[in-house]
């Protein structure tokens, strides 16, 4: 009956804490979809690199050609300049006669430019068929000038102070092949440009993705040996960063697996004596039924064989339940809900009276309340109580008192047993460990291990003194809150 029971309690409790067939499932992660294209990061690197190192050729072969293109046009318009004061200068003081032997001389060595000239005080113009419209600006001498594109030519007006005007006309085509070969090595310098951007993306990328394809390979020696070696990190970028994250991640996993392999190795050590025992027992049993002789032993020794039979079946059973909780506490899916501490060790109270009413139980609890997960908290405060019940005698006396503060609340267990040695203190929170005058006691070794585990989940502080009895003294500060009016 004793076993049926506790495979049931553990049913329960691994139904507890079980994850659900969809938290087993792994972290989906969506791919990326640049631009709906699903490129690889390497890829996405490469085309982000590459089209920003394109945009800056592109944009610095523009300016280029627009300075060159301006630097051409200034270089005409000062040409143009230069020559039209030199030809306002001779029609200030030339007769009409003189300006066309004038204009004539000025076309035989300037050949490409056609001149109209105008005298002052006269609105004729001599010379070629020049428009002088436009926007004028007014130069530092008072003159004023215009120039503009128009039918192919680039088109100069000057009025002079004096009031005399010359328009000159040259053919923009010189210009427009200087640029144009300026535009042909623009297109050189831009294909130059886009092949300099794709080696420079494909470095840039290659060098940005080595931490992580060190890490995929890290990852990937781990799958295929099960040794978790952490990663060699340098730096304090964004890829370090996640190395560190990575090799925090398996410490946790080599601590859980140590962790792990501690709780297989220690649970089959301590499972190994009662098992032995209770073996050795039921084989006499079978041999005496089996041979006919069930009067060789008498039925008082027939009796504590039985006594130690079941003593040794509640001793696993007990030694289970306590693995149980101890495998449910590394489970991470616990929901944290608000719980009333003083209600949880009222109720944990009831339950150990119920078994050592040769105590004497004093209790008190403030209210309080803290987040907690509600099955591991009412384990942990049982465990507490029982270990001070089972180690004061007959008649004597555990003091249980929860005394609220503002942000914290301390929970004090006294005993008025035997106490703990200093020098043991520090390990009576270990697995299975057990002082050497607790022998004999009965118990898993396993109740105070499980207290400290639930409190450091829950933020929890425990500290083993001395009680006022000589015994020993359980000392707990809860983080938490003081309940609100009503609540």
């Amino acid at each position: 009956m004793i076993l049926r029971q506790s495979a049931e309690t553990f049913q329960r409790d691994q139904d507890a804490w079980q994850l659900t067939p969809e938290e087993m499932q792994p972290t989906q992660f969506k791919n990326s979809r640049f631009l709906g294209l699903g490129l690889s990061l390497r890829q996405q690197l490469v085309v982000l690199t590459g089209v920003m190192v394109a945009f800056a050729v592109l944009v610095t072969a523009m300016v280029s050609y627009w300075a060159a293109t301006t630097a051409i046009t200034n270089s005409m318009d000062n040409d143009l300049s230069s020559k039209a004061y030199a030809i306002a200068r001779e029609a200030e003081k030339s007769s009409e006669a003189d300006l066309e032997a004038e204009i004539a001389q000025f076309k035989k060595y300037n050949p490409g430019i056609k001149a109209a000239v105008s005298p002052a005080g006269s609105n004729k113009y001599f010379g070629d068929a020049v428009p002088v419209g436009g926007t004028f600006h007014s130069q530092k001498e008072g003159e004023q000038i215009s120039t503009r594109t128009a039918g192919g030519e680039r088109i100069l007006v000057l009025r002079s102070e004096r009031g005399a005007s010359v328009a000159l006309a040259e053919q923009v085509d010189p210009s427009r092949r200087l640029q144009g070969s300026s535009g042909a090595a623009l297109l050189v310098i831009l294909a130059l440009g886009a092949a300099m951007a794709w080696a420079v993306s494909t470095i840039v990328a290659a060098a940005a993705l080595y931490p992580l394809r060190r890490l995929h390979r890290a990852v990937d020696e781990v799958t295929r040996t099960e040794e978790l070696k952490p990663l060699p990190v340098e730096g304090d970028d964004e890829l370090a960063k996640i190395s560190r994250s990575f090799n925090e991640m398996m410490r946790t996993l080599q601590d859980s697996r140590t962790r792990q392999t501690q709780l297989v190795a220690d649970a089959g050590h301590e499972l190994k004596t009662p098992l032995t025992s209770m073996r050795t027992n039921i084989e006499l049993f079978m041999m005496m039924y089996k041979s006919g002789h069930q009067d060789m032993i008498s039925q008082e020794e027939r009796d504590n064989l039985e006594h130690d039979v079941l003593a040794q079946m509640e001793e696993m059973s007990t030694l289970i339940g306590d693995l149980v909780d101890l495998a449910r506490e590394d489970s991470p899916n616990t929901e944290f809900v608000d719980l009333r501490l003083d209600a949880i060790l009222e109720e944990a109270l009831d339950r150990v009276r119920r078994r050592r009413p040769d105590v004497t139980f004093q209790f008190h609890a403030d209210p309080w309340i803290m987040k907690g997960d509600h099955f591991a908290m009412g384990r942990a405060p049982i465990n507490l109580i029982d270990n001070a019940a089972k180690w004061s005698p007959q008649g004597g006396t555990v003091r249980i008192s929860l005394k609220a503060a503002t942000t914290k609340a301390v929970l004090i267990v006294d005993d008025s047993g035997p106490g703990i040695a200093p020098r043991e203190r520090d390990r009576v929170f270990e697995r299975f460990y057990r002082a050497p005058e607790s022998r004999a006691m009965p118990g898993s070794g396993l109740g105070l291990a499980i207290v400290k585990q639930v409190l450091d989940r829950h933020g929890a502080q425990i500290f083993v003194e001395e009680s006022d009895d000589g015994g020993t003294r359980m000392r707990v500060v809860f983080p938490g809150r003081r309940p609100e009016e009503g609540e």
